[in-house]
């Protein structure tokens, strides 16, 4: 029996961060009745701006709760992560597991965002989906400890899908490093802190492209009991990027360094900051998701042109001049 002839229905666990929220909204504008799980939900309605969902009171850590919410899906949709890199090694397992149980119990396919935090230089610069994961950081190990954890669920009959992307970024605030490291929310766009050399590729993932992608693969009549895909996205070097920002804001933008001097100065004090430093080493290298096989069964990757994104995800923050944002609306 295929997704398409089964009752058109998905839990969202995590449908007010970046990714989940995405996802939310493709299914809903492509028909399906989405369920969305938060411990407030009457708050989580008035405040998402995502409209048509089902807001559903839970815990995404607590398992009987999304297990209750997955009655009758064909689809769980994991988006929940911990806010600003806090706790991953308390919080990321036992999410995870909540939305396997629930899935399993619905007899649901779980569809999963990767990272490339689960590889180190060994398997840089091209990451295909059998390149080696050996990662060299903290989270990079609970990223791949993850995964196993979702192969042993499919070896024990559930269907699960992973699509590996970059960093995020996309219409709505949230937690990634455009919004939280490159420009500052709120404000016109005026100067680029970048974390890397601007001449290194770095792989970006417009929001609204995964999930096209990870809607339209999990609707695939053929696909596998477990199958993984990695997504290019927007591939950029720092050099381009700024230069795409500018074309949007129509203004020469001056670039500075992150400090991560003074960031490993705080990183003791800070856990924001700790596990931001974890991920240095991404920007220092290329670091690049090859798509041949998802291209191979989609057709090609969805796509949005880099300038648009940006025009889009910028007024999304408040960082245009207001010519631009009434254009970008």
């Amino acid at each position: 029996m295929t997704v398409q002839s089964e009752t058109r229905l998905a839990l969202v666990v995590g449908a007010t961060g970046g990714v989940g929220g995405a996802v939310a909204e493709r299914l809903a504008a492509g028909g399906w009745r989405v369920r969305a799980l938060h411990r407030d939900p009457e708050t989580a309605r008035r405040t998402s701006g995502r409209a048509g969902l089902e807001w559903i009171k839970g815990d995404a850590m607590v398992e009987a709760d999304v297990v209750a919410a997955a009655q009758g899906v064909s689809l769980v949709m994991h988006g929940a992560n911990p806010p600003g890199y806090r706790n991953w090694a308390g919080l990321q397992l036992p999410m995870l597991n909540a939305s396997i149980a629930a899935a399993k119990a619905a007899g649901a396919r779980l569809v999963f965002p990767g990272t490339v935090y689960n590889y180190g230089p060994d398997a840089f610069p091209d990451l295909t989906e059998v390149s080696p994961q050996t990662p060299v950081t903290r989270k990079g190990a609970i990223r791949v400890r993850m995964e196993e954890r979702l192969a042993e669920a499919a070896a024990d009959g559930l269907r699960v899908l992973i699509v590996r992307c970059g960093d995020f970024f996309g219409p709505k605030p949230g937690n990634n490093w455009l919004s939280q490291g490159l420009v500052k929310p709120g404000k016109p766009v005026t100067a680029v802190t970048y974390p890397g050399p601007l001449s290194v590729p770095h792989c970006w993932a417009y929001l609204p492209d995964v999930a096209e992608t990870m809607v339209r693969l999990a609707e695939l009549p053929d696909l596998a009991d477990f199958e993984t895909f990695h997504m290019r996205g927007q591939t950029l070097s720092g050099g381009e990027l700024v230069a795409a920002l500018e074309a949007v804001v129509g203004r020469k933008l001056p670039v500075s360094r992150l400090p991560w001097f003074a960031i490993r100065g705080l990183a003791p004090f800070n856990e924001t900051f700790r596990e931001m430093l974890e991920m240095r080493y991404l920007w220092e290298t290329p670091v690049l998701l090859d798509n041949t096989r998802l291209v191979a069964r989609l057709g090609g990757e969805p796509h949005t042109p880099i300038e648009d994104a940006l025009r889009t995800a910028l007024a999304g923050l408040g960082a245009l001049p207001r010519e631009t944002t009434a254009m970008a609306a």
